[in-house]
């Protein structure tokens, strides 16, 4: 197993969530087998001489519980490994999605890095095998998961990372002329101090899961708890605090931006999202549905 984020490679024990989890929608019934719909035969993965297909399970506007979507990944991973060694390739995938209120440690975390005691924590706490630190996740936050094969792209971690972060970088400027970086020694997207994305991956045998989460409407309040990705000297923003007030790094012929409703920022930048992402990594995207309730809480 490969692991990327904050440049920590140790393994540790997941926690117990410290809250019951949140009351869930009709959609989802944690206690039903995974059935989501997959290709009955390996697809060709060349679109025009170029592109590779991707199965994209377009959840935007659906909170999932975030160890449903833990269990899936790692579910799809599987799938890929098994499909990998019969057929030689797989289509990759993109999950993209909110969470409810959760905070996630990576495989470099301390608790040294929570404003609070673990045994009354405010939300679920979840350690994963991503890289990285503590974060946030919760309504208003896209988040997307690319599972995708590296042999078939750029067998490149950082090369991997950097993609990510560029397709960000893409987005806010293409569609809110918001004036985003890199930060040399840190991962994320940064616009001035604040850091509007975060990153944080596993790969296994080349397959990547876990990825990326943009702060969109997203109430920061809850980034007060923690010390986000270990970093004390910088802070959290959203695409929402910097366009409707008006910050120096948006640019000035967007004035329509300021009107727009939570629901409206959450639509445009999600589907900016998917095209970037698209043309970073050369992909055609087919739409995938899910058939029954779709996750179930793996032990």
């Amino acid at each position: 197993m490969i692991l990327l984020g904050t440049y920590c490679f140790s393994t540790v024990p997941s926690i117990t969530p410290a809250y019951p989890s949140l009351p869930l929608g009709p959609y989802f019934d944690l206690h039903r087998p995974l059935l989501y719909s997959k290709p009955s035969k390996f697809t060709s993965l060349v679109i025009n001489g170029h592109r590779r297909i991707c199965d994209l399970f377009d959840l935007h506007k659906e909170q999932v519980p975030y160890e449903v979507a833990w269990s899936w990944q790692k579910e799809i991973v599987r799938d890929k490994r098994a499909q990998i060694t019969k057929e030689g390739d797989c289509n990759d995938t993109l999950i993209i999605l909110q969470h409810p209120p959760v905070y996630t440690l990576g495989t470099g975390s301390t608790v040294e890095n929570l404003k609070f005691d673990m045994k009354n924590a405010p939300f679920n706490i979840y350690r994963t095998e991503r890289g990285g630190e503590v974060t946030y996740h919760g309504p208003g936050q896209l988040v997307m998961y690319p599972i995708i094969n590296l042999r078939m792209h750029k067998m490149d971690l950082h090369w991997y990372l950097r993609t990510l972060e560029e397709v960000v970088i893409r987005v806010l400027s293409s569609t809110f002329s918001i004036q985003a970086s890199m930060v040399e020694g840190l991962t994320g997207v940064w616009v001035g101090n604040q850091k509007l994305a975060a990153v944080g991956i596993r790969v296994s045998s080349w397959i990547t899961y876990h990825g990326l989460a943009l702060n969109v409407t997203t109430d920061l309040s809850p980034f007060k708890w923690i010390i986000p990705c270990g970093i004390r000297d910088r802070q959290v923003g959203s695409i929402k605090e910097l366009v409707r007030e008006g910050k120096p790094c948006v640019g000035h012929g967007r004035p329509d931006l300021h009107n727009l409703d939570d629901a409206s920022l959450i639509h445009i930048t999600h589907k900016s999202l998917l095209e970037e992402f698209s043309q970073a990594f050369q992909l055609e995207y087919s739409h995938r549905n899910i058939s029954s309730p779709m996750l179930y809480e793996r032990k």
